[in-house]
């Protein structure tokens, strides 16, 4: 039987440097990591500076998008990001504070999981409490991918025509529906 393939879109960010000197070698550092794993790596993007959100909650951001193929199960993508930021030295202390690896799994093709409607209760989240809750486990597409400029700059550069699976809109859409302020400060590297 033929392996099934899908996309994989995962976003890179880091504001500390860690055991690289840099946030920029720290994220160059875990694409070599995914490189080296079951995933194959079609595609990453420029690095991005970017303000960290919310704003003064940290020093800059670098920011990356990565594109890449596998047959691994959704939790299993999951489970090698989380080992690459513990390997990088991340600590999780506060939720959105300074971090020197931050690996999220944006997307495996067009699953959603773990279904409608837990997705829609994370998307529809307010963003207080977006600060203090997290999900207690992967849910898919990330769902706030299409609020983000950070994320969706970068993965614009090498997945614009992918389609979010529920909003039914592609990455270039959910770009150009941001307002322009929602880019401010935001420059390639």
């Amino acid at each position: 039987m033929a392996r099934k393939y899908n996309p994989v879109a995962i976003a890179l960010g880091a504001n500390l440097p860690g055991h690289m000197d840099s946030p920029q070698a720290e994220i160059a550092a875990a694409v070599a990591e995914i490189r080296k794993s079951d995933l194959e790596v079609m595609h990453v993007s420029r690095f991005w500076r970017t303000p960290a959100v919310p704003q003064g909650s940290g020093p800059d951001f670098v920011n990356a998008a990565l594109l890449a193929r596998s047959d691994v199960a959704a939790q299993g993508i999951l489970a090698l990001l989380h080992d690459i930021e513990l390997r990088a030295g991340r600590v999780r202390r506060r939720r959105w504070g300074a971090r020197v690896l931050d690996l999220d799994l944006l997307a495996v093709g067009d699953l959603i999981l773990p279904d409608i409607d837990t997705f829609r209760q994370w998307q529809g989240l307010d963003p207080a409490a977006q600060q203090q809750r997290a999900p207690d486990g992967l849910v898919l597409p990330h769902p706030r991918l299409q609020d983000r400029a950070f994320v969706l700059a970068p993965l614009r550069e090498i997945a614009p025509d992918w389609r979010h699976p529920v909003l039914q809109l592609s990455v270039a859409e959910m770009h150009d529906a941001l307002p322009a302020r929602a880019f401010a400060g935001m420059v390639p590297i």
